[in-house]
């Protein structure tokens, strides 16, 4: 069934035509991921599809009752928005229940209680909010009354996202939807996309997340679209076949138009006395011969200071936000040529622990001991500080005038910058005109321009483009100094480090010799060893037709009496409540009874939550 189809659309900004003449569509169910460099306009044309920009030729059609959802790279907010009004706008009837149910719960009105149950029983929206709980809670989503405007950049895009995924419409268009989130949510996310019903148009540079998501690659590259239909493997395959089949035509259209133009030339001149069919080839000889290709590639050539023995010495550091520990007598020196990938929970401290080591942050106690040739390069997940109109050549020259490349060349700053792929015409433009991928770019290259020995990166992947990405891939692989890495991008992480600190949370910091993958192969090794070691003696089970007995024989029998309680234990709290529900619909003159049958509701929802994740982890065994 189709959802979405845009015809021949287009989009022109002053000169430049961002995308021409584009036609596709979205089926249902169908995952696709949006691939092109930063500034090719992947954000334009998906707001161009949600009607935030308007195409300047062709439509886009939506099939009737299909309900679109966006998330923005950047969301934007009102300054007085709470985060339960945001969640829970009244586009929904049943988000419109949810909103005064939580308003009632909160303000204990038994009238107002009465009413909300009521409310939330007619919209059936007891599974939506069970729901909605589970994705406020698992995004780290602040509390309800809390302003938007006291969020971080990373809590309102997780704010955005639990909005999208509560409401659920029938296409989700994201761009970056991992940015600011820890790898085990990201996990969580795959799940929820790989559903067989849900329709996804997708940005993201984390390539395991494409992999394991998408079924249909759309390339944007030079205002065209190329569509592959396979995972994010098969799209490098098949793009490299199509750029050096693409590469080939052009030769041979130059060639072709060569000797076109000269006969072209030739008298007699009248078009009416030159074979028509030739001049028409000509026409199209013409658009192929000049035809660009994409072709521009980012250059990383930078030196690096030397770098003495003596790195960083760190001595029971530690480090605490009131009662929260962060790090807790945590020990370690470096060594050249370390590469270490900090892993860890938002919150648990990865961030704080990177501000210790470049002094942005002072430890309780402990002491770190820089050496004297140490030439850290920070890169923080917090875009830096523009002026207004300042240019983007202004950001480098501020720094430095001339920049040492590669073993015995100096480049200016306009030079440098066109190794990063910032033409001329660009470098004078204000900074706040490039787009988010741009800008993190320059952000880089402010970072590598001071030739560090040490680099930390936090979250370097976010919204850069894939291209950018592999060479910065291949730039940090060929680096010789020291990497420590915080990133969500288990594909970069895997290829860049062989150790991990593990920050744990209460002040825990651990270390793990390996990988991403290898930690996480480890920790299933880990959690099959302990099954096995919890196994009991194999017992032989009565025959039976019974789906239940059959379903809980690898339980031990303690897991299989609970498991079989639990069902019974359930189907009774689900009756109570329901009484319950009843009972308040009814309606009482005493509003102190009304409240007590509130707050019993409650308290069984509750309960039910736990027994009904328990009852879920065991029938999974």
């Amino acid at each position: 069934m189709n959802y979405l189809s845009a015809e021949n659309i287009s989009r022109n900004i002053g000169e430049r035509w961002i995308f021409k003449s584009l036609f596709f569509g979205l089926q249902k169910g169908e995952k696709v991921a949006l691939i092109g460099k930063n500034g090719t306009g992947k954000t334009s044309l998906m707001e161009t599809l949600m009607g935030m920009q308007t195409p300047d030729d062709g439509k886009i059609s939506i099939r009737k009752g299909i309900r679109v959802g966006y998330l923005p790279q950047n969301p934007i907010f009102s300054e007085k928005e709470q985060v339960l009004n945001y969640l829970f706008s009244d586009d929904l009837p049943s988000a419109v229940a949810i909103k005064a149910y939580e308003k009632a719960m909160l303000s204990g009105e038994p009238k107002e209680l009465e009413d909300s149950f009521a409310l939330m029983e007619l919209h059936n929206a007891w599974d939506y909010e069970a729901r909605a709980k589970q994705i406020i809670t698992r995004l780290g989503i602040p509390d309800g009354d809390q302003k938007v405007s006291t969020l971080s950049g990373g809590q309102k895009k997780r704010l955005s996202l639990a909005k999208l995924l509560i409401e659920s419409p029938d296409i989700m268009i994201l761009d970056e939807p991992t940015n600011h989130l820890d790898i085990e949510t990201i996990e969580w996310l795959e799940g929820i996309l790989s559903g067989p019903n849900v329709t996804v148009l997708v940005v993201s540079h984390d390539r395991y997340f494409l992999d394991k998501i998408c079924n249909k690659m759309f390339e944007l590259a030079l205002g065209a679209l190329y569509t592959y239909e396979g995972n994010y493997a098969y799209f490098l395959e098949k793009k490299a076949e199509r750029e050096a089949s693409e590469a080939s035509s052009i030769s041979k259209a130059k060639n072709l138009y060569r000797k076109e133009l000269e006969w072209m030339r030739k008298q007699p001149r009248a078009r009416g006395t030159k074979a028509q069919y030739r001049i028409d080839a000509f026409t199209e000889i013409d658009e192929m011969a000049h035809k660009k290709l994409d072709d521009s590639k980012l250059e990383l050539n930078i030196q690096m200071s030397r770098l003495g023995n003596k790195i960083i010495e760190i001595n029971g550091l530690k480090k605490a936000w009131g009662d929260k520990k962060i790090i807790n007598e945590f020990t370690y020196t470096f060594k050249k040529k370390d590469r270490i990938g900090i892993v860890g929970k938002n919150g648990a401290g990865k961030t704080t622990f990177l501000q210790l080591l470049t002094g942005l942050e002072k430890p309780d106690a402990g002491t770190i001991d820089p050496g004297e040739t140490l030439v850290i390069g920070y890169y923080t997940q917090i875009p830096f500080d523009f002026k207004p109109e300042q240019r983007v050549i202004d950001t480098i020259t501020e720094i430095a005038e001339v920049i040492p490349y590669g073993k015995n060349e100096s480049l200016s700053p306009s030079q440098f910058l066109s190794k990063f792929l910032f033409p001329t015409a660009q470098q004078y433009t204000p900074v706040e005109k490039l787009s988010g991928g741009e800008k993190k770019r320059l952000q880089l290259m402010r970072v590598l321009v001071q030739n560090p020995n040490f680099l930390i990166l936090d979250e370097p992947t976010n919204d850069l483009d894939l291209d950018t990405l592999q060479l910065l891939e291949d730039f940090l692989s060929e680096f010789q100094g020291c990497l420590l890495l915080v990133s969500h991008d288990r594909y970069f992480m895997d290829n860049l480090v062989d150790q991990l600190i593990l920050v744990e949370g209460e002040g825990e910091v651990k270390f793990f010799n390996g990988n991403y993958t290898d930690y996480r192969i480890s920790l299933e090794n880990q959690s099959e060893n302990t099954a096995v070691a919890n196994k009991p003696s194999p017992v032989k089970a009565p025959s039976t037709e019974n789906s239940t007995t059959t379903k809980v024989s690898k339980l031990s029998f303690k897991e299989q009496k609970e498991f079989e309680a639990l069902e019974k234990e359930i189907q009774d709290l689900e009756q109570s409540k329901q009484g319950l529900i009843e009972q308040l619909n009814a309606g009482h003159e005493d509003f102190q009874i009304l409240g007590q049958w509130a707050t019993q509701i409650e308290e069984i929802k509750n309960s039910l939550e736990e027994k009904e994740a328990r009852w879920l982890e065991l029938s999974e065994k």
